[in-house]
Parts: structure tokens; C-alpha cells; sequence
């Protein structure tokens, strides 16, 4: 009987170890396909490489950084990573240009039935006026390629006095005689800017392509740093490697200008300055000696300073 029973007990552990189920095989192959997702490129954006900022980013694009903080839903501007795609124009608007679209009309067809008190659809076609494209086409021309900020008449009246009357041109000049020489040195338009040296010393280093962005000028510590021209702080910081203690002037919708290496900044964000107003002191901040590094940035790229500022 013992021996029936450690039988019976051994075939029921074989039998339980044998129908236990295999332990199933998890496919991870497509796991790092879901966490890769596709992110925006082409015109209007800019993949982040390692040691951008955002303020640097927005400079080379002529753009607010505020504005691309905004555009990309960064609720904190130093919060970028290296491969990220950022929008560095504003969104797409829908466009409203007004265009009649019109269809040929078959002519000799054949009798058309109506009643006598409703037009025909030739007249209703022929009744469309499309005279405000024109117009409308030639404002969209005229709008900045990019600034989300709109115009102010204010800033336009300041560095637009070339647009005034002929007749009151004399006291203008009898007022402020500097004037005159940077008006005459380029066309007037709308986006011209009154150009001022930003500093009196001597220039030790000229613009190049390929190397120096603007001019450098020499000086002591603690000189003044003038507006090049009329506009809005739009950074006042030291967040842009090799620049030191930078200021940046938005003149309008084309320039912008950039006063780098200073002591001590004497205007805040979103301030409105003058030409020639003291907007800092020289310094030698993130420089091997004391100098003013000046830009010209016209759209977004930088041009030779010494082709707008009047000769002396």
C-alpha cells in the first residue's frame, strides 16, 4: 500500500512541473521607433546645436527672443536641447488677398430662362470689382518678413525725418546739422535709419564675412556707448557667449544694432532710446582688452557698419 502511494505521488509532481506554461517573449523591437517622433524642419526653423542659447538664436534670425519662447511653447528660454527643432518665423496667416477668381463665360450659348426681375450670371459676374487687390497685394509686399511686432507711428516719426515737409527742412537743420550727412548717404524709405557712431574712438578691427561680424572700436573704460539710432531695447544681458555685457537696438521692422563687451548697461528690455543717448560704458567683458564690438544686423544677417555710418 506504501508503496502504491509513492507512486501515485511521484506522477502527480512529474505531471504538475511539465504543464506549467512558457514564460511568453516580450518584442521590443519597435520601442525606440514610438519614442523617436518626427519634428519640423525646412524654412522658418532651426535645429539647436550644442552651445546655442536662445538669445543667440533669435539674434541670428533678427527675431524677439520672447517671441521664439512663444512661437515654441518654452515657458523657460534657457530650457533648449541639443537637436531641437524651434520655429523662428512667425506662424503662417491665412492669407486675404482679396482675389476675384473668374470663369470663363461661354458666349452665343444658348437661351438662358429666367425670371425678368433677377439678373443673369454674366451681369453678376461682370458686377464683381476687384479694384482693392491691387492695394491689398501691395501692403502685403510692404509687411516686415518677420517681427511679430506691428508697426508704431511714433517709432516711424523718429527715424523717418527725411519724410518730412521740404519747407520745414531748414529749421531741422539749424537744430541738429549732425543729420544731414547720414541722410544723404542713403535713399529714403521707410526703413532707413539716421545712422550715429556709437563711439569716438579709433576703429581696430573691420567687418569680414568669414570673421568679425562688425567693427571694433578702442577706448577707455567707463567711455560712453551711444544709440547708434532711434529704437527699443530688445535684450539688455550677458546671456550670449563672447559678447560680455551686450545690448541689442530693434530700429524698425529691417535693422537691428548690437553693442557688445560693455562695463555697465545703462537701459532695461523693452526701453526707448534716442540717437546718441548714453546707453552703456565701455568695457572689456568677455574681451582681451577694453573696446566696443559694433553690429549692423539688417533682416537678421550682419552687414559692414561702415557702410551706413556717415564718414569722419
Amino acid at each position: 500500500m506504501i508503496r502504491v502511494v509513492a507512486v501515485l505521488s511521484s506522477g502527480l509532481l512529474l505531471a504538475g512541473c511539465f504543464s506549467q506554461p512558457p514564460v511568453a517573449a516580450v518584442d521590443r523591437s519597435s520601442t525606440a521607433q514610438s519614442r523617436s517622433a518626427p519634428q519640423p524642419t525646412g524654412p522658418g526653423y532651426y535645429t539647436v546645436k550644442r552651445g546655442d542659447t536662445l538669445y543667440r538664436i533669435a539674434q541670428e534670425h533678427g527675431v524677439d527672443y520672447r517671441d521664439v519662447a512663444a512661437w515654441n511653447g518654452l515657458a523657460n528660454p534657457s530650457a533648449i536641447k541639443e537637436g531641437q527643432s524651434l520655429r523662428v518665423a512667425p506662424p503662417a496667416q491665412p492669407e486675404t488677398s482679396g482675389a476675384v477668381v473668374a470663369n470663363p463665360v461661354a458666349i452665343g450659348g444658348g437661351i438662358e430662362s429666367r425670371p425678368l426681375d433677377q439678373p443673369s450670371a454674366s451681369t453678376a459676374v461682370q458686377a464683381a470689382p476687384p479694384p482693392a487687390v491691387p492695394a491689398d497685394n501691395g501692403k502685403l509686399k510692404r509687411e516686415p518678413r518677420v517681427g511679430k511686432e506691428p508697426y508704431s507711428d511714433e517709432a516711424y516719426a523718429r527715424f523717418n525725418p527725411s519724410a518730412a515737409p521740404a519747407g520745414n527742412a531748414p529749421a531741422a537743420s539749424a537744430t541738429r546739422p549732425e543729420a544731414t550727412p547720414p541722410a544723404a548717404a542713403t535713399p529714403a524709405s521707410p526703413d532707413d535709419v539716421p545712422w550715429h557712431w556709437p563711439a569716438p574712438g579709433k576703429v581696430i578691427g573691420v567687418y569680414s564675412e568669414s570673421g568679425n561680424k562688425g567693427l571694433d572700436l578702442v577706448g577707455k573704460a567707463g567711455d560712453p556707448v551711444l544709440a547708434a539710432g532711434d529704437g527699443k531695447v530688445v535684450y539688455a544681458g550677458s546671456g550670449l557667449r563672447g559678447y560680455g555685457e551686450l545690448v541689442i537696438v530693434k530700429h524698425n521692422a529691417t535693422f537691428l544694432s548690437a553693442y557688445a563687451h560693455n562695463r555697465k548697461i545703462l537701459v532695461k528690455e523693452g526701453q526707448t532710446v534716442s540717437r546718441g543717448q548714453k546707453i552703456a560704458e565701455m568695457g572689456s567683458t568677455d574681451a582681451d582688452m577694453v573696446k566696443l564690438h559694433f553690429e549692423i544686423r539688417k533682416n537678421g544677417k550682419p552687414v559692414d557698419p561702415a557702410a551706413y555710418l556717415p564718414k569722419r
